[in-house]
């Protein structure tokens, strides 16, 4: 009998608007025995979660998905090993819910603050990635959250066992299963669904190609927290240490050039051009990087490749590099306002009203001075787990961890005072 989609994700919808109400209310005691409880059914039921997980990964092979794919989807034991270590990790962080953050007096005697509440309920949809259904899972559930994960098509078998052991955790300590939800259907209807529920869903967080997000921000009635592309640039200014500039943007090319705050196109000052772009091109060249660069940069090194209109402001997520020599630094700050995508960009430089500068005036979610865009996640800036970057502004910017999953409330304390 097929599934009446619209009915199951209202109902999905509905049963995580109950659950949230009670996990507003948990103490940080029972959300960490819970995470906890389901690091310990992740070891336990290892072999059946791979087998199930196995059947998502001989489809996909099928299917002819490419190596790359196949690889974020498989749940190795280095990847569940990674959950659990996870799952801990997120146990052991502070609660936000309840924090009072600040408090003040008025005139009249009231004591005025506020306090982090959880955002509510949490739509969350994401490719085929199946550890990120726990990370998203602890996350929420420890920011006092309920979430309903749709994640993609080639996953499913893989989500729903892995909702099926965080709800029997959560049913151990009496807490609703509508707190963690998968949504069982691979079909397109069912996302816009689940984007219409704007009375019962908070937000929507999705997490994947740009594809994928603007499908999401085009049809969802429900507020949209976004993580574009991430379109990285580093700024090699006049004076820079060169062997500083060199270590750095090496890093932030190759160490991991497939993910969203791996540079993209590096800008160099006119006047160290000459002296740092030969070593910095052989060095790339040697792991296999390819250049595409501007006509200056192409008049110091002929072998770069003409680099294209399109070039600027692309995310290559692969060993391809686009290059371009800027006049100074208003040159760099220019080219960052028209082609970044507000997600990283970083200086290298010994001036530091340059720096300053470069700190204040660059919109994105991360700015960095003398170090690699890579640091732009949760984890390396001490937030711990993240649940993705947000490169808009509302209501968070940058990685979304356990205090970017809350808003703050308002509280007022009196002694009996009435407005005149």
């Amino acid at each position: 009998m097929p599934m009446d989609i619209p009915k199951v994700i209202k109902e999905m919808a509905k049963s995580a608007k109950q659950a949230a109400r009670s996990l507003s209310t948990l103490t940080r005691d029972v959300k960490d025995q819970v995470l906890l409880r389901m690091a310990e059914l992740l070891k336990e039921r290892q072999a059946a979660i791979q087998k199930e997980n196995a059947r998502d990964v001989k489809e996909a092979k099928n299917a002819g998905y490419p190596a790359a794919f196949i690889d974020r989807l498989t749940l190795t034991d280095k990847v569940m090993a990674a959950m659990i270590k996870g799952l801990h990790e997120v146990a052991a962080l502070p609660d936000p819910v309840g924090e009072v953050v600040k408090m003040w007096r008025r005139p009249n005697g009231l004591w005025v603050g506020r306090m982090r509440i959880p955002l509510g309920v949490i739509g969350f949809i994401y490719e085929s990635r199946p550890n990120v259904t726990v990370d998203a899972a602890a996350l929420c559930l420890k920011s006092g959250n309920a979430i309903i994960l749709k994640g993609g098509k080639e996953a499913l078998n893989s989500n729903l066992a892995l909702a099926s052991l965080m709800q029997e955790a959560l049913e151990e300590f009496h807490i609703p299963s509508g707190a963690v939800q998968v949504v069982p259907s691979i079909a397109r209807e069912a996302t816009l669904e689940l984007l219409k529920q704007d009375e019962l869903v908070d937000l929507i967080i999705p997490r994947g190609g740009e594809g994928l997000i603007r499908f999401v921000a085009e049809n969802s009635r429900i507020p949209v927290l976004k993580h574009y592309k991430g379109v990285c640039h580093i700024f090699v200014d006049e004076g820079a240490d060169l062997d500083l500039a060199e270590t750095v943007c090496f890093n932030a090319k190759v160490q991991r050039p497939g993910v969203c705050n791996a540079m993209e196109t590096m800008l160099v000052h006119e006047k160290i051009a000459p002296a740092f772009l030969p070593r910095m091109h052989r060095r790339f060249r040697e792991a296999g990087v390819e250049l595409r660069g501007c006509p200056r940069t192409r008049e110091i090194d002929p072998q770069v490749k003409p680099a294209r209109e399109e070039d600027w402001g692309f995310e290559f997520l692969d060993l391809i590099l686009a290059v371009k020599i800027v006049p100074d630094l208003d040159g760099a700050l220019n080219h960052i306002a028209r082609y970044s995508s507000n997600h990283t960009e970083a200086i290298i430089t010994r001036d530091y009203d340059r720096a300053q500068r470069f700190l204040r005036e660059v919109d994105s979610s991360v700015v960095l001075v003398n170090a690699s865009t890579r640091f732009n996640d949760g984890g390396e800036l001490g937030l711990g787990a993240e649940i993705g970057i947000s490169t808009s502004k509302l209501h968070a910017f940058g990685p979304m961890s356990l205090e970017e999953l809350t808003t703050t409330k308002f509280i007022v304390y009196g002694q009996g005072q009435v407005r005149t």
